[in-house]
């Protein structure tokens, strides 16, 4: 399928992400309820091919980023108990391509998290494109994805009454991505 198809308006090119303009969110279930999350450092590009399937993209999340709008609770998820910040500080995605399914699209890659990376495959909404105020081109893309987060070696819990435990190991992922045409 070609991106003219595709993505109306998307041109073949580099994109490159816009950290100000995007969110890296999640959301865990912690106790009875959801916590929610994001990083607020992140990196990245789209490498737009004229073959929809064969365009890439890659990222970069600094772990230390992380705010769940809870100072002592960020501070403890960034010790070796949970993600290990020090000896792991950033998060990468980088893709292996994109396909079509009747009218979805989704972007199947690889996460790597504490030195693990497993394949993840995120569905993807192209949300169109538009000049911006100071002569730039934009693309927005929102992308979702579930991860079980005892697959990269995340295994921190405490147990609680009941055969409960404080946390899920469901991860919800969401990105809102806004990018520049370089």
């Amino acid at each position: 399928m070609s991106i003219a198809t595709a993505a109306p308006g998307l041109t073949a090119g580099t994109w490159n992400i816009d950290p100000a303009h995007s969110e890296v969110t999640f959301t865990i279930r912690h106790l009875m309820s959801k916590v929610r999350g994001s990083f607020t450092e992140f990196s990245g590009a789209i490498q737009i091919a004229e073959e929809l399937a064969q365009s890439t993209a890659t990222a970069e999340i600094k772990v230390a980023s992380l705010d769940t709008r809870n100072a002592d609770r960020d501070a403890h998820v960034r010790t070796a108990d949970v993600l290990d910040v020090e000896n792991h500080p950033t998060f990468t995605f980088t893709t292996h391509g994109v396909r079509a399914e009747g009218g979805d699209h989704y972007l199947d890659g690889e996460l790597a998290i504490k030195g693990i990376a497993r394949p993840v495959t995120l569905e993807v909404e192209f949300n169109g494109v538009g000049e911006d105020p100071w002569g730039g081109t934009r693309a927005g893309f929102s992308a979702t994805t579930t991860i079980n987060r005892k697959d990269w070696g995340i295994e921190f819990n405490v147990p609680l009454k009941g055969d409960k435990a404080l946390l899920g190991d469901k991860v919800d992922i969401q990105l809102e991505i806004q990018a520049v045409r370089a």
